[in-house]
């Protein structure tokens, strides 16, 4: 087989925000987890959701729809936390999204990508660096390092550190309360 022949095929995750479905690279997917109790972290930007434990791990949860200008994300049975990697300024950030619900992983060839829209789409295009078209339905591809911002890591990373406070305690006073039985 020759160079020529050969198509670079790529994996995508997809998932549902409302009616619209996303996808994006599994190389930045490092899990999926079923919704569990989040920590509010006071003051946090509105898309910030809070903080989980993550196998001794703080890991900051963002509501993709609040970030991407929907409605904020209203829980459901298929409501999941899809953990990724995300790189910013040489940091590697890792993040947990919330979605409505995966739908799965797709094998797509560079050639069946299409631009992103240039005009008239209701999410920032930046954050789309192309799209798809699955039976008769688009599937835009995500970007997501451009999903966030520098700043909005740093605040991310500050308000997890603050969140690494807030579940130290809760883990303090289980652990008073076991005491105590």
């Amino acid at each position: 087989m020759n160079a020529e022949t050969i198509t670079k095929i790529n994996s995508y995750l997809s998932f549902n925000l409302g009616d619209e479905e996303f996808a994006v690279n599994v190389s930045k997917v490092l899990n999926i987890l079923e919704m569990l109790k989040i920590t509010e972290v006071p003051k946090s930007p509105e898309y910030m959701k809070g903080v989980i434990n993550l196998r001794g791990t703080v890991l900051p949860v963002i509501d993709t729809r609040i970030k991407f200008g929907m409605t904020p994300t209203e829980y459901t049975n298929n409501t999941c936390i899809v953990v990724m990697e995300i790189e910013m300024d040489n940091d590697i950030v890792k993040v947990g999204a919330l979605v409505d619900s995966v739908q799965a992983v797709m094998e797509l060839e560079d050639s069946e990508i299409q631009p992103p829209p240039s005009i008239g789409s209701k999410y920032k295009s930046e954050f789309i660096y192309g799209m798809v078209k699955v039976d008769e339905k688009f599937i835009m591809l995500l970007d997501m390092e451009k999903v966030f911002s520098a700043d909005d890591v740093i605040m991310v990373k500050e308000k997890t550190e603050e969140g690494e406070g807030e579940l130290e305690k809760k883990e303090e006073v289980k652990k008073e309360k076991a005491k105590k039985k």
